[in-house]
């Protein structure tokens, strides 16, 4: 079940805030845990038990943080006990028929290729769980000695399947006492809206674009060059509308969740950029990687071995597959690049030729993340410069045919449209926020109904 559906827009969401609004304030992080697992599922029942399994694992190594306090070397055997459990599941899940594929056709080997089903957000809760008993450990939020409480914020359904991660210890008062009011749940419906608004009308709309560059026999560069740039929104308005909802949500529900995007897409930096895109992925590595491994207070080359490792797990984490790896290594020598030396010689240029420079580095990444069989990556890359010719008719036909799509992407991946929201009076803001929100359900929900192409990027991840 993903947000962006009609079963869960109108028969899930509806009963679960009945229920949890009807509830005694001391039962809502049951009620919370309960339908949160009905939730996760909903798509594979059978991953409940991992779901339960991982809840009671990480509450324990919680309990025996807390425990050993006064011993340091037991209480960081309890951390690293708890990360083990943690990787090792994400390992086996999404990375093991990987390893063994590779594995057996360099060696000879025959080691089983599973075909498991990928446990769908096992790369989010895993995280988040992790952060649990690293927090403890640290005295940066308090032992959770409630297991449903626990539980409510592991399988919490708002970010459950695509976050944002959520840390433990950024709700961690939320989850003994949150505010709920009419206010905030109001607020969280306006937002939740935006999010939908953003995944079915505009990045639904544009996805189709990239499928079909995709798939062409022949794509000249500018075809090829539209299609990463029908990417770049497609994939910026499914994830961020995502967040945005899941954002949302959270509000209904009295939990106030940190933004995950802070319009990445007007970055004059590859530095920049990562600072406003998935912003809670690059906050836990490095909170919970970089910062370990000694950031920048170290060597020149240990600070170098530091970027180019947390970008290659950052490049991992998102799939198992040697595009994800050389992703991540891209962007890995792009920040070493910007930070020993074209930093300086980038503030020297117009904004505009930085803002240029960015995005041409970004839409080339975004050819590494989408295209995962790397024959048909060599092939787009061709296609990038020149290797299918630079223009053909069907380019001209594609671009006319999705330009107004197109000029509301920009203008929304830009702060303009809300610049000029604030620049409304708030008598004119009062009146026209509940016939917008009425207007994107009414269209959203009509788009539900007819729609053949739903997809959702980061589901699989």
């Amino acid at each position: 079940m993903i947000f962006s559906s009609l079963p869960f827009l109108f028969f899930y969401l509806m009963a679960v805030l009945a229920v949890y609004k009807l509830a005694p304030l001391k039962l809502r992080n049951l009620i919370l845990l309960l339908v949160s697992l009905f939730f996760y599922g909903w798509g594979e029942p059978i991953y409940i038990l991992i779901m339960l399994l991982s809840i009671a694992v990480d509450y324990v190594h919680g309990m025996l943080v807390e425990r050993w306090r006064a011993d340091d070397k037991k209480a960081r055997r309890a951390v690293a006990s708890s990360v083990i459990f943690n990787l090792g599941i994400l390992v086996f899940f999404k990375y093991w028929d990987f390893l063994a594929g590779n594995l057996n056709a360099l060696t000879g080997l025959s080691l089983p290729v599973l075909g498991l089903p990928l446990p769908i957000g096992i790369s989010f809760y895993t995280f988040q769980t992790m952060s649990y008993t690293i927090d403890v450990y640290r005295n940066d939020a308090p032992v959770q000695r409630n297991v449903v409480t626990f539980g409510a914020y592991v399988t919490l359904f708002p970010q459950l399947i695509a976050g944002p991660i959520v840390r433990y210890k950024s709700v961690a008062e939320q989850l003994e006492d949150r505010r709920e009011d009419l206010e905030k749940f109001v607020s969280g419906i306006q937002r939740f809206t935006v999010g939908l608004a953003k995944k079915v009308l505009l990045a639904n709309a544009i996805g189709q674009l990239w499928d079909q560059s995709l798939s062409a026999q022949s794509l000249t560069a500018a075809g090829a060059w539209l299609g990463l740039a029908a990417y770049a929104f497609q994939i910026y308005f499914d994830f961020s509308g995502y967040s945005d909802m899941a954002i949302g949500l959270g509000r209904m529900l009295g939990f106030d969740f940190l933004e995950n995007f802070n319009y990445p897409y007007i970055s004059k930096s590859v530095v920049e950029f990562w600072k406003r895109w998935h912003i809670s992925l690059t906050t836990w590595f490095r909170e919970y990687v970089y910062f370990p491994l000694g950031g920048n207070r170290v060597p020149r080359w240990k600070w170098i071995r530091n970027i180019l490792t947390v970008w290659l797990l950052t490049g991992i984490w998102h799939g198992a597959g040697w595009n994800f790896l050389l992703w991540g290594l891209y962007y890995g020598a792009w920040m070493l690049a910007e930070r020993l030396f074209l930093g300086k010689r980038l503030e020297k240029l117009p904004g505009a030729v930085r803002h240029i420079y960015t995005m041409a580095v970004v839409l080339i990444g975004w050819a590494l993340f989408a295209v995962e069989d790397m024959g048909r990556l060599g092939g787009y890359f061709r296609s990038l410069f020149g290797g299918g010719g630079l223009y053909s008719p069907v380019d001209g036909y594609r671009l006319w045919s999705y330009l107004p799509t197109l000029v509301i992407l920009t203008v929304g991946s830009t702060p303009l449209a809300r610049k000029l929201w604030d620049r409304l009076g708030e008598r004119a803001r009062s009146v026209l926020t509940p016939l917008l929100v009425l207007g994107a359900l009414i269209l959203c929900t009509a788009s539900l109904v007819d729609a053949g192409y739903n997809p959702f990027l980061y589901f699989r991840f």
